[in-house]
C-alpha cells in the first residue's frame, strides 16, 4: 500500500523578517486617518452651510438616521448619501451577511476613552470607525411586516406626552395653523385643518416648544429656522409630504458660522428631531403591538 503521509508533513517555511508590532507607526496612522475624516466633516459642513440643497440633502440623512450625531450625518452625506442602515463588518457577518466584493467602507467617528485635559477636565477622544449601509452587502432587503398607521393616529403620535399642553382654537394670526406661545408655555392649533397640514404646521411648534425649554436665551426668532427644520425631519421620517419646504434662502447664521458652530447648530436640530420622533415611536409601538398579534393569529 502506497504511503501519502508525507504530504501531510509540515512544509519549510521561507524566512520571513521579524517585524514587531510598531505601537508609534499604528498610532500616527490612526491620527492622520481621524485627521482626513475631521477635515471631510468641516468640508461638507461648509458645503451644507452654503447650499440649500445640500443642506435639505443633510436633513434627509438625519431623517433616515435619526441617532445619529450631526457629524456623522455629515459624514455619510459625503460618503454615502442614500444610506439607510450602516453596520461594520463584524455585525453584518454576526447577522450572516457578507460585504459585496469592491465595495468601499464609509468612515464614521465613534466615542473611544475618557482622558483628562490640561485644566483638569474630562474629555472623551473619538476613533474612525468603518461601517458598510445595507446596500452595500449580499443582504436581501425586505420591507419589515408593518401595520397601516392613519392619520389620526399618526397626529395622536405626533403629541403623545407633548412637553406643553396643545390647545384647538377656531382662528390664529396670519392664517398660521398651529402656534407656540412661550409666555404661557402652550401650543395652539387651528381647527378644520387637513391632517397633513396639521402635521407640518404641529410638529415646528413642537420643535418651538423644545427649544425653549432647553434653553433659557430662547426667542421665536432666533429658533424659527432650527424649528422649520426639525419639522422637515420629522415629517420626511413619516412618510408626510415636504415638496413647500424651501430651504434655498439660509440663514446668515448658518451660512456664515464656523463649521464647529454650524455643526453646534445641526446637533441641536437633530437632538429635538430625534426627542420628538423616540415619543412618536413609543406611541406607534402600543397601536402597533395588538395589531401584529391580532395579524399573527
Amino acid at each position: 500500500m502506497s504511503n501519502f503521509d508525507d504530504l501531510f508533513e509540515s512544509q519549510p517555511q521561507p524566512e520571513q523578517e521579524d517585524r514587531p508590532f510598531d505601537k508609534d507607526a499604528w498610532a500616527e496612522k490612526k491620527l492622520e486617518e481621524r485627521q482626513e475624516v475631521y477635515e471631510l466633516a468641516d468640508k461638507t459642513t461648509e458645503e451644507v452651510s452654503a447650499d440649500g440643497d445640500k443642506y435639505r440633502n443633510f436633513l434627509d440623512v438625519k431623517s433616515r438616521l435619526i441617532h445619529y450625531s450631526a457629524t456623522n450625518a455629515l459624514l455619510v452625506l459625503a460618503q454615502k448619501p442614500l444610506a439607510t442602515q450602516l453596520k461594520d463588518f463584524n455585525a453584518w457577518k454576526k447577522d450572516g451577511v457578507s460585504i459585496r466584493r469592491g465595495e468601499n467602507h464609509i468612515k464614521i467617528l465613534e466615542a473611544g476613552d475618557n482622558y483628562e485635559r490640561g485644566d483638569g477636565s474630562i474629555g472623551t477622544s473619538w476613533n474612525v470607525k468603518h461601517v458598510f449601509d445595507v446596500s452595500q452587502t449580499t443582504s436581501i432587503i425586505k420591507t419589515p411586516a408593518s401595520v397601516n398607521v392613519d392619520d389620526r393616529q399618526l397626529l395622536k403620535a405626533l403629541i403623545h406626552k407633548s412637553p406643553v399642553p396643545i390647545q384647538g382654537v377656531d382662528e390664529l394670526p396670519r392664517g398660521m395653523g398651529a402656534y407656540y406661545d412661550n409666555e404661557q408655555k402652550i401650543i395652539f392649533v387651528r381647527r378644520g385643518m387637513e391632517a397633513h397640514d396639521i402635521f407640518r404646521s404641529l410638529s415646528k411648534e413642537l420643535a418651538h416648544a423644545e427649544l425653549a425649554l432647553s434653553s433659557p436665551e430662547y426667542s421665536r426668532e432666533s429658533a424659527g429656522f432650527a424649528a422649520y427644520s426639525v419639522s422637515y425631519v420629522v415629517c420626511k421620517r413619516y412618510g408626510v409630504d415636504v415638496s413647500g419646504y424651501d430651504f434655498s434662502a439660509l440663514p446668515d447664521s448658518i451660512r456664515d458660522a464656523d463649521p464647529q458652530t454650524v455643526r453646534a447648530a445641526l446637533s441641536e436640530i437633530g437632538e429635538t428631531a430625534k426627542d420628538i420622533t423616540g415619543r412618536m415611536n413609543r406611541a406607534l409601538e402600543q397601536v402597533k403591538a395588538p395589531r401584529m398579534k391580532e395579524q399573527e393569529r
